[in-house]
């Protein structure tokens, strides 16, 4: 293809970490979508949408979301720091504190669309990313933790996807091991950003320079293999050095109870050693992972104190579904694919426009796909 000028050539491109999507794929995505949406609604999840950008304050270091230099930030005309969302979980939390402020009754939200991260260090991974999620919000009950999970789990059976695990941990026991080793704050969050990224050489390292024994330092590490059966789980809790991760691990213990009773404990695994770069996260926390990718499918865990930034103290919990990473896996793995329907071609000339677009009519009211072309293309060019 011939272009006018070397710059109309560059225009094609896009930037770095964001590609386009079309034909079969985006069918293919847009069908795990609706299928995954469809899940969520069965369990009486609302849709909700929130804008694309909010202040620069609903993701603030406060709250422990995304790190302001990895967020895409502008001003507006009175000069507001804007950003573009790096996560909904923030963005809901401030609608639902806005118009359900005094609401009791437990409130389920789903959401979809994209959201946008401006890390460098990509590694494969885009910049602009589609996300499909629920959250619910006034219940800090068990019940709640294992509807979260089981959805989780069916939306991606729904999709098409049969072999998966999710990885659910409690960020509490992290914060009971460092509250029985008087560790100070800095340290505390220099080794969950380790931990967080499955960095436990280095995480191994940061607690020896500072001088703990071998004994502390198994504390965080010696858990970091999956366990897969409450015997596991009674086994740690059995090893648990203090009140506050004791609770932790009773706490997986009654999830691991509340997924079986919808019969898809065989989906769920455990990890005391699971952590977020997300800080708002206070309980349970789940990824969930499957091969053909190389990151999290799905992501997701409690939230107690977020709603309090935005004026409401309310409990909550949510998840998350990466559909970029999940329709790559898909792919890989030769499930969930999707056909496109096929398009009748109606032609016409000068003389039988009138019948033909009556035939076009008639075939779209019926619900197929139908283009209208003049005879000039040529059935075999159409």
């Amino acid at each position: 293809m011939n272009y006018p000028n070397r710059k109309a050539q560059d225009l094609l491109h896009t930037p770095e970490g964001v590609r386009d999507s079309y034909g079969r794929e985006n069918t293919a995505k847009r069908a795990a979508i609706e299928k995954i949406a469809e899940q969520i609604r069965l369990y009486g999840y609302e849709d909700l949408q929130t804008p694309s950008f909010e202040y620069f304050d609903v993701f603030s270091n406060e709250i422990g979301t995304t790190p302001s230099k990895e967020l895409y930030k502008f001003f507006d005309k009175e000069g507001n720091t804007l950003v573009l969302r790096p996560d909904f979980t923030p963005s809901v939390a401030r609608c639902a504190a806005k118009y359900f402020m005094e609401e009791k009754r437990p409130l389920r939200f789903c959401y979809q669309g994209n959201t946008f991260c401006n890390t460098s260090d990509l590694q494969g991974k885009l910049k602009e990313t589609t996300q499909i999620g629920a959250e619910l919000m006034n219940d800090g009950g068990i019940e709640a933790d294992g509807e979260m999970l089981a959805m989780l789990i069916e939306c991606l059976l729904a999709a098409g996807l049969t072999e998966f695990q999710i990885s659910v941990g409690n960020v509490e026991y992290f914060k009971g091991v460092c509250e029985h080793l008087r560790m100070g704050p800095d340290l505390e969050a220099a080794l969950r950003d380790e931990i967080s990224q499955k960095n436990y050489f280095a995480a191994e390292d940061l607690l020896k320079n500072e001088g703990f024994t071998k004994a502390q330092r198994d504390l965080f590490l010696q858990f970091r293999d999956f366990m897969d059966t409450e015997e596991d789980l009674r086994k740690a809790a059995q090893a648990a050095p203090n009140e506050r991760t004791l609770k932790a691990v009773q706490r997986l213990i009654d999830v691991r109870e509340a997924v079986e009773a919808y019969g898809l404990s065989r989906y769920i695994s455990f990890d005391l050693s699971l952590l977020s770069k997300y800080h708002y996260y206070t309980g349970i926390i789940f990824k969930g992972y499957t091969y053909g990718t190389g990151e999290p499918i799905a992501s997701g865990g409690r939230y107690d104190q977020l709603l309090s930034y935005f004026g409401k103290r309310a409990p909550a919990i949510g998840l998350m579904i990466s559909i970029d990473p999940l329709m790559e896996a898909m792919r890989r793995q030769h499930v969930g694919s999707a056909e496109e329907p096929e398009i009748h071609r109606i032609y016409y000339n000068e003389g039988n426009y009138l019948s033909a677009l009556k035939t076009a009519r008639m075939s779209r009211l019926a619900g197929f796909r139908t283009v209208l072309l003049p005879e000039s293309c040529g059935e075999d060019n159409g």
